[in-house]
């Protein structure tokens, strides 16, 4: 090794454009004894001094006006812990040089990171708070195998791309820097010479919290310990458990009313838990909070797939949300987005001057439907990614489920693309199966590391096996989003009353293909937006016909096999489409006794009675649990079907979708004994008409429907009755 570096060398790392940084800064064992380097732009005087006693042991020459200081101890030969003083005009500093350090990464890691199977890649890449050889600091580590350069920046050193290049690693293209004295806070990023030779200034892939949008910097951040994950929630995740999801976009639920500004996640916290668990939804859902440069996106063009959105608090704000709702018994279900990204300058899209986390065709790696980019499922490193990102979540935060966005557009190589704008696979097929293969790998690690958790499908065809386990050929999803259910019994909802019997399968036709998946019935934010209205905008008729058909629909999906999600707003009938840039129309509760007022009183009750009845929920995914009792009469638009849980019990629900009573009407029911009106949506409780059967009626030995016992009554017009079999 020379005794000191040339000065071709001297300018390239002055310059920037040194990819090996540690073989010429930092201390090195010559045969003339220690040569130190160091790269100190603007410094004017620079000691190497001992950092056990603090003794001065030699200046630095400069070599370069730049910035570039090197000197030779000859009396040592040993390397020993040093610390450089530091003239900057005319301060002195005493600081540890980052080039002194020895690779971060353990050779395992390295080594499963090479591989793309390492279970929590978020521990060893990104900025870490860390001590090496009693000197705090922070580690960086970031993927960018086809860089010239990767140098930190940030605002401990006035970024400048020239005084903290990185080291590579060169069997798994990570490059890595501990910089010591650099604390939680602080703002970075990475500047990278790409292939091309171009500078690039990218966020961190793996930043753990990041600025307020329009800003994009990263911000060192310490990430939140594992937590644990208790039975109880496990157990609410269940097939056989009530699950009622309030869906959540945290930025327009409620805002502050002096200045239409968000409400922050401890305010939500004190506010939006205590609603949702008074309203007796079991589990909340909450639209992407990954960062995301565009409000108007919701979250789904997200690129700060680690952080929470800073839009309303930091991290540790938000793990303070998530623990409310768990300390109010309420589970927390995360939106996820790993099937897309925005191609802001900034963030993923071509990150080191290549394709790294997307296709190079754009016939596989652009979304045309929502012009962003598709990750490359192929590539072991984001598959790594994104499925740690998936664990992340449920392991550092306590989040108990995942529902992935747009699987359709995962699976399949043509969706939303014609003939000649997409690629088949290898097989000459149109499914993703790297697509494919990666979602079985997330749900088989999921399934291993954080036992109890679920995902949920966003899945709009009719693919066979999402929910089905990896192991048995299926997706692995733990529930599907019943997309066909929703479409038909709404395009049902908003017919006049007077068609509706010529539409009558619409409301049937579920029943066919219930037990095909374990689905999840959803009145989701895609059904209030975009020109669609709101819910009770599809409702025909005038606005007591508007009122009472929406509770009505209600009424019949709580009683229908599947989980229940309703999207905020629809549960007191918001009048407007959804605007995700205001707070909902709370000031329609202002009336006591007004239209809205019941319908919110409904949903509560329906929840509230869904968790107490064992028959509306336990038996959901079995056929066992439902039986038809009235399903061909068109002329009256009448429904009537019985749910049942594994002892047998029985709640029967009954939908008149027309504005006329249906009096002396008679249904065939198994049991005999006394049905009680468990729940009417037509009671005045509710803003109806109050029509109703008085409590409740005993059957009668009269035969109907092939029953040797029927039920006479009084079906309520435009409403859902809930009927509890008590043996006399």
């Amino acid at each position: 090794m020379p005794t000191l570096p040339d000065a071709q060398i001297i300018n390239h790392i002055v310059a920037g454009h040194y990819a090996d940084p540690f073989s010429l800064l930092g201390m090195h064992q010559t045969d003339a004894g220690l040569r130190i380097c160091a790269l100190l732009p603007d410094a004017t005087e620079v000691w190497v001094t001992d950092a056990d006693n603090g003794r001065k042991i030699s200046q630095l020459s400069c070599c370069d006006p730049r910035g570039f200081f090197a000197g030779l101890l000859a009396s040592r030969k040993k390397l020993f812990r040093y610390q450089l003083k530091v003239t900057w005009q005319e301060r002195q500093h005493l600081i540890d040089d980052p080039y002194r350090f020895g690779p971060l990464l353990p050779d395992i890691d390295r080594w499963l990171l090479a591989e793309g199977t390492h279970l929590r890649p978020w521990k060893h890449l990104g900025a870490h708070l860390a001590t090496f050889d009693g000197v705090a600091g922070v580690s960086f580590s970031v993927w960018a195998p086809n860089a010239r350069r990767v140098a930190v920046v940030g605002d401990f050193n006035f970024w400048d791309g020239r005084r903290h290049p990185m080291r590579l690693h060169r069997e798994n293209g990570i490059w890595e820097l501990f910089l010591p004295n650099v604390h939680a806070g602080q703002l970075y990023k990475y500047e990278i010479i790409d292939h091309q030779g171009n500078v690039r200034l990218k966020a961190d892939p793996y930043a753990f919290e990041t600025q307020l949008r329009p800003e994009t910097a990263s911000v060192i951040c310490p990430v939140p310990e594992r937590t644990e994950n208790p039975p109880a929630r496990q157990l609410a995740n269940k097939i056989n458990a009530p699950i009622a999801i309030y869906e959540v976009h945290l930025g327009s639920w409620r805002r502050h009313t002096e200045n239409n500004g968000w409400l922050s996640y401890r305010e939500l916290a004190e506010q939006l838990v205590p609603y949702v668990k008074g309203m007796g939804f079991t589990h909340i859902e909450l639209l992407p909070v990954n960062e995301h440069p565009f409000d108007g996106s919701w979250g789904y063009q997200s690129l700060g797939l680690y952080a929470p959105t800073r839009r309303f608090g930091n991290p540790a704000d938000f793990k303070y949300f998530i623990d409310m709702a768990h300390d109010a018994g309420i589970n927390v279900i995360l939106d996820w987005v790993p099937g897309h990204f925005p191609d802001d300058e900034y963030g993923l899209a071509y990150f080191d001057g290549t394709a790294l986390y997307e296709h190079a065709d754009p016939r596989e790696g652009y979304h045309q439907e929502w012009e962003t980019l598709v990750y490359n499922y192929g590539r072991l490193e984001v598959r790594n990614y994104l499925a740690g990102n998936a664990l992340y979540w449920l392991e550092c935060f306590g989040i108990d489920g995942l529902r992935i966005d747009a699987v359709a557009s995962m699976i399949y190589r043509d969706y939303s693309r014609s003939a000649g704008q997409w690629i088949p696979n290898y097989y000459g097929g149109k499914d993703n199966l790297e697509a494919i293969a990666f979602l079985r790998r997330v749900h088989t690690s999921l399934g291993a590391a954080r036992p109890g958790a679920i995902t949920m499908a966003e899945e709009s065809t009719d693919y066979p096996g999402v929910t089905l386990p990896p192991d048995a050929g299926g997706l692995g999803f733990h529930y599907k989003w019943n997309m066909g259910w929703m479409h038909d019994t709404l395009n049902y909802m908003k017919c006049d009353p007077v068609h509706r019997k010529h539409h009558h399968n619409l409301m049937t036709f579920g029943m066919l293909y219930a037990y095909s998946e374990n689905f999840v019935l959803p009145l989701s934010h895609d059904e209030v937006v975009h020109g669609k209205g709101s819910l009770l905008d599809r409702m025909p008729g005038d606005a007591w016909q508007k009122f009472a058909s929406l509770r009505a629909y209600y009424g019949f999906m709580w009683a229908h096999p599947g989980k229940k999600l309703l999207f905020m707003g629809g549960e007191f009938a918001q009048g407007r489409e959804w605007n995700f840039d205001s707070s909902l129309d709370w000031h329609l509760l202002d009336e006591p006794s007004g239209w809205h007022r019941g319908v919110q009183q409904l949903v509560r009750d329906l929840n509230f009675c869904y968790q107490k009845q064992p028959p509306l929920y336990q038996l959901d995914c079995q056929p066992a649990g439902f039986e038809w009792l009235v399903v061909d009469d068109h002329d009256n638009s009448v429904f009537a079907f019985v749910r049942r849980d594994a002892d047998d019990n029985n709640v029967i629900a009954i939908s008149n979708f027309t504005p006329v009573p249906r009096y002396s009407y008679r249904i065939g029911v198994d049991k005999p004994g006394y049905y009680r009106e468990l729940l009417n949506t037509d009671s005045h409780h509710y803003c109806g008409s109050n029509a109703g059967n008085h409590g409740g009626v005993a059957s009668q030995p009269v035969s109907c429907h092939q029953r040797a016992h029927s039920l006479q009554l009084t079906l309520p017009p435009l409403a859902t009755l809930y009927l509890l079999w008590e043996a006399q």
